[in-house]
């Protein structure tokens, strides 16, 4: 009889303990989420709200969302339409594309600038970021490797304001502008995952582990054809 009450008490102190810390899991990614939302907000405008040019926006940052074959996806078509308006605008004289080309036969960032040349965006202007493999590389490079200080960022609604907050984590003073929604439904899991990178991200801008790859310093402010690979 004791060796079975023993045996509950364990089990009572086990779900305890469990039971603790998902309830401590559970304040913080809300508590991770409020952080990152708020803190934001009031720097998170539309296409048409978005108010300047300001003179001394080094650049505007676009973030990868995949390709298909030689074209971007819908999403990112989105985003490098929004920028190249806003570059258009004079917004600012430099576009960053940062994605993924890791593999020889996936290069993210070469469709991006294709795409903004054809839109009519000088070559020169035009910078890639080769190894922008997540939202928190993006921004890490763009501070160490671009040397960048104050950009506009662009990418959808869900994405925005971990965007803004990776970035400013850098020391680097941004806006970030919603990417303008072609005729496609965002799906749930989106905001799901961005949920939980909201609460992964919070704590790598803390502790600010290195980005897959280093580099050479390269100005931003001059030609861009030297990121060409």
């Amino acid at each position: 009889m004791k060796t079975k009450t023993k045996k509950t008490k364990i089990i009572k102190r086990i779900l305890a303990a469990f039971l603790l810390a998902a309830a401590a899991a559970a304040l913080y990614f809300a508590t991770s989420n409020l952080i990152i939302t708020a803190s934001t907000d009031s720097i998170i405008f539309d296409l048409d709200e978005i108010t300047g040019p300001e003179e001394d926006c080094d650049c505007i940052i676009v973030l990868g969302c995949g390709i298909r074959g030689d074209s971007p996806s819908p999403f990112l078509s989105d985003r490098l339409d929004t920028a190249i308006d806003l570059y258009k605008r004079g917004f600012a004289p430099k576009l960053l594309m940062s994605g993924d080309h890791g593999r020889e036969n996936y290069n993210e960032v070469g469709v991006m600038r294709r795409y903004a040349i054809d839109s009519g965006v000088p070559p020169e202007d035009i910078f890639m970021d080769h190894a922008g493999f997540s939202t928190y590389e993006t921004m890490i490079r763009a501070r160490e490797i671009f040397g960048i200080k104050k950009a506009i960022v662009v990418t959808q609604s869900y994405h925005i304001a971990r965007s803004v907050y990776n970035c400013r984590a850098m020391g680097i003073e941004c806006r970030g502008v919603r990417a303008v929604q072609g005729p496609y439904t965002v799906h749930p899991w989106n905001y799901v995952r961005e949920s939980i990178a909201r609460s992964k991200d919070l704590i790598w801008c803390i502790i600010k582990p290195a980005p897959t790859y280093g580099g050479e310093r390269i100005d931003i402010h001059g030609s861009g054809e030297v990121t060409v690979d």
